[in-house]
């Protein structure tokens, strides 16, 4: 009797919809008419959550606002308890969403409340059907499965933050993990982030490191291309094929042959290939 294999389960699809993450400051015309315009533009049903900022109520109400003015059919905001994130109604309310937005503040404060949560759950779903998916600042942290929480272990000085490039300094949490193959920094080159970076791309060297700088954006589209909009620069960090990285007795790190690239309005970036592609036209 012949022997019958069975088939082979096909791959997964990736997901259909888009991020647009901000790497906070200022969002500019272009950047939240593209976020829009992805979200079904005069059609789209944005829901908004708020809860990262300490006046998550008044955020809340004034992204409605701005949302309305730029042309949504409908906004939902959805300032939640960890209980209500698990909550039928609130799971009621997220049907037909074809856009979702995180505000910004303390990224840490919007994953306790979602963390592990039917809510969580069913933006992924959304994610995955098509809806694109928007974040500023704490909004754009929580992008990544590895997420950046702005503490550190070693260093106590909240007025000289960052300063070393040390092992097990930099302090994560899980993150959403919209982007599986990456870790968002935000603020980048104006708060001169560079460092803790730096650390968590050498000790977790399969993770590309993407540095948002204010007032600019990364628009990752489905198949993981991304392109840079905003009026300032991304920073793509790379230490897959770096020398073996090494550290001292203190924890100081070092590798030789790191990647970078410096990415501008316009400039595009294939995220499965590791690498820059010519620019549109060009």
């Amino acid at each position: 009797m012949a022997l019958v294999l069975p088939a082979l389960a096909a791959a997964a699809p990736g997901p259909k919809g888009s991020l647009v993450i901000i790497g906070g400051g200022s969002r500019g015309p272009a950047i939240m008419q593209e976020f829009l315009r992805l979200a079904g533009g005069s059609g789209a049903v944005l829901a908004v959550f708020p809860m990262a900022s300490s006046l998550a109520a008044t955020m809340g109400e004034e992204l409605t606002a701005e949302f309305r003015r730029l042309g949504a059919r409908e906004v939902r905001y959805l300032n939640l308890s960890r209980a209500e994130a698990d909550s039928e109604a609130v799971l009621e309310r997220l049907k037909g969403v074809t856009g979702v937005y995180f505000a910004g503040g303390d990224q840490s404060r919007l994953m306790d409340v979602l963390r592990g949560t039917r809510t969580a759950r069913r933006l992924h779903e959304l994610y995955r059907a098509g809806a694109a998916v928007c974040g500023t600042s704490a909004g754009a942290a929580v992008m990544s499965r590895m997420m950046i929480t702005g503490d550190e272990r070693f260093n106590k000085d909240p007025d000289n933050g960052f300063f070393m490039i040390r092992s097990t300094n930099i302090l994560t949490a899980e993150g959403f993990g919209f982007l599986e193959n990456a870790i968002v920094d935000q603020h980048f080159l104006r708060r001169k982030r560079h460092n803790r970076l730096l650390t968590l791309v050498l000790e977790h060297p399969q993770l590309l490191g993407i540095g948002i700088d204010e007032a600019t954006a990364v628009v990752v589209r489905p198949g993981g291309l991304f392109e840079v909009f905003g009026d300032s620069t991304v920073l793509v960090l790379d230490a897959a094929k770096a020398s073996k990285t090494t550290r001292d007795p203190a924890g100081n790190l070092a590798a030789a042959g790191l990647q970078l690239h410096l990415l501008r309005s316009g400039d595009r970036f294939d995220l499965s290939k590791r690498k820059p592609l010519p620019r549109k036209g060009d």
